[in-house]
């Protein structure tokens, strides 16, 4: 056979397998079609519902705060010191003790001023029976003159002031504390000699603490006399404390920008030591009947910020995406100035996965969003 004569029965052979196969591939061709119809028509019938958690929109009160480092100081931290010269006697208290404003701590010799004072209130009593007679004769029979009169008087006011003196000095050799307070350190010991102005002990009032600091200057402002705080300290771990603010400086601190600050704190228990480090929230802006909702409910666009909620369409509950505008925030709340209303579903869980649109089912709580 001649290759003209072979191919020739090749190309025959080929047409022939061709007739064949093109039956086959019309049946193939209308099971796939129907099978397109039949997906096509499923489709069309399912719909997407995602689960989601939410919450009626209200409108409440929002303090927005700045925070800042402060330090406790006790309100009162007094040095005591002795007014009069002497040999200290005794200490009636000891380091750790409570004592009331005026109670005694410790005690000078006071043996050559009693002795002074007993002298002057002689001297002073003599004076005055001299006067009194002098002012009788005087004013009754005319007995001597006007200016023996005058000077029996001012003998006797000098010599009762002298008294007084001699006696405020006795008083003064018994030291007292001026506020309440806890006797913090004592500076001297029983037996030495000391003069007016001698350290005698250190008193605390930590009853009441002030809280200083220092706020960044953008917020002034902001921060009035008066104003709130909310104050908590590392070592004492999920305990506040509320103070208020009793100082705001006016000056601003030009290496740190910051104005100093001062806020009054109780310490009944006496949990708090001076100089412990304070985390301090300042209220700087108070607002009422305003829309706040979880920060993480709030998702950025290209345009802003916006919200989901929950609408109807048909009949069934869908996603509905809401532009909003936002105000102050702090931590995990944000106050929305417009696009939500009191009354509105707010999508708290399942807002990342829905589209606008979205059917969607309302679920107490536990759901997952798909």
């Amino acid at each position: 056979m001649n290759m003209h004569t072979r191919l020739r029965a090749t190309r025959t052979l080929s047409l022939a397998i061709l007739a064949g196969l093109i039956p086959m591939l019309g049946a193939c061709g209308s099971g796939s079609a129907d099978a397109s119809e039949d997906a096509a028509e499923t489709a069309n019938e399912y719909v997407k519902v995602v689960n989601v958690e939410a919450t009626r929109v209200e409108s409440g009160e929002f303090t927005a705060f700045v925070r800042i480092t402060g330090e406790a100081e006790a309100e009162h931290d007094i040095t005591v010191s002795a007014e009069e010269g002497g040999r200290l006697v005794r200490f009636f208290t000891e380091k750790g003790d409570r004592v009331g404003r005026g109670a005694p701590i410790a005690k000078i010799d006071d043996e050559i001023l009693r002795a002074q004072v007993e002298e002057a209130r002689a001297s002073a009593e003599l004076d005055r029976e001299r006067y009194l007679r002098q002012k009788q004769v005087w004013e009754e029979e005319r007995i001597g003159s006007e200016i023996t009169f005058l000077q029996t008087k001012y003998q006797a006011d000098q010599a009762n002031a002298r008294l007084n003196l001699l006696q405020a000095r006795l008083d003064r050799t018994t030291v007292r504390s001026p506020v309440a307070g806890i006797v913090d350190d004592r500076y001297v010991d029983a037996g030495e000699v000391v003069i007016p102005g001698t350290r005698i002990a250190r008193v605390i009032d930590t009853k009441n603490l002030k809280i200083t600091g220092g706020i960044p200057e953008r917020f002034g402002p902001f921060i009035k006399v008066g104003g709130k705080a909310i104050i908590t300290f590392d070592v004492l771990e999920g305990r506040p404390f509320e103070g208020t603010i009793r100082y705001v400086g006016e000056a601003i601190d030009p290496g740190s920008r910051t104005f100093p600050i001062e806020i009054l704190m109780d310490n009944p228990d006496g949990a708090v030591k001076p100089q412990m480090i304070a985390n301090v929230r300042v209220a700087t802006d108070r607002l009422e009947s305003v829309v706040v909702v979880p920060q993480e409910v709030i998702l950025r666009t290209e345009l802003g910020y916006q919200v989901f909620v929950v609408g109807e369409r048909d009949g069934s509950p869908v996603a509905e995406a809401r532009p909003v505008v936002l105000g102050p925030t702090f931590e995990n709340r944000a106050v929305v100035e417009s696009g939500l209303e009191p009354g509105d579903l707010l999508v708290t869980k399942g807002h990342q996965l829905v589209d606008p649109g979205d059917h969607v089912q309302v679920v107490d709580g536990g759901g997952d969003g798909r």
